[in-house]
């Protein structure tokens, strides 16, 4: 599979050290790095920087939710760093999410950068219906999913986070050109960890999703190329 077409975004949640040297040695294979809170927050802009640097796009996913004034500050702030996508809570409102779309749109226009996508995180994977429950939500994960993928649609996103359970009705919801990126992503014969919402790649990548994050089947192999080569292999099985 091309580096170009490969639809995985291999999560880096480990050391700022310990994260290049594995972006490194991916490099040429997959198009996509996510950086999350914990290294973003260790290292702040340089790693964004470093990443591309390699010749990698950032997915920075920090799930921005705050009032609408502080969410666009943050947003115009991320797209003068040139990543690819980022995340806000779909939970945060309408207002909130639409801020935004709208800031890092403008920003990036004023930069003469390319826009990043917008994705709104709908229900953690980790959440399942009875962790819907103890916060007080009364609906299934999935119909918090479909409720909040719509209200993100309606804001301007330009995709969902959601897990591979809810890929095929947040698909309907998008259309065909929407992304939609599932985390909770196992290879076959992988343990599900803290995941409470998962599949196979092959599965999710069927069920509707455009991008799969990957993290520690590949990051916490003992030869992580290889671990990666071999779900490239398993994605393009039929």
């Amino acid at each position: 599979m091309p580096r170009s077409d490969s639809p995985i975004i291999v999560a880096l949640d480990m050391p700022r050290t310990e994260a290049l040297a594995l972006a490194g040695s991916l490099r040429g294979r997959v198009r996509w790095v996510k950086v999350g809170m914990t290294l973003f927050y260790a290292e702040g802009p340089r790693i964004v920087a470093e990443l591309q640097d390699l010749g990698l796009d950032v997915f920075l996913d920090l799930k921005l939710h705050d009032i609408p004034h502080q969410v666009a500050g943050a947003a115009a702030e991320i797209a003068r760093l040139g990543v690819g996508m980022f995340t806000v809570h779909a939970s945060g409102g309408r207002a909130m999410i639409a801020a935004a779309v709208e800031s890092s749109r403008r920003v990036a226009e004023e930069a003469g950068l390319a826009a990043p996508a917008v994705l709104a995180v709908t229900v953690l994977t980790s959440t399942d219906d009875e962790g819907m429950s103890e916060i007080g939500i009364n609906a299934t994960a999935a119909d918090q999913v479909s409720r909040l993928a719509t209200l993100a649609r309606d804001a301007g996103v330009d995709g969902l986070v959601c897990s591979p359970a809810e890929a095929a009705r947040v698909r309907a919801l998008l259309g065909d050109d929407g992304l939609i990126v599932t985390p909770g992503v196992r290879p076959v014969g992988s343990a599900p960890g803290d995941q409470a919402r998962f599949m196979t790649p092959r599965a999710a990548l069927d069920a509707g999703a455009s991008h799969l994050v990957i993290g520690r089947p590949i990051t916490a192999s003992v030869d992580p190329v290889a671990a990666l080569e071999g779900i490239l292999a398993e994605i393009e099985r039929v």
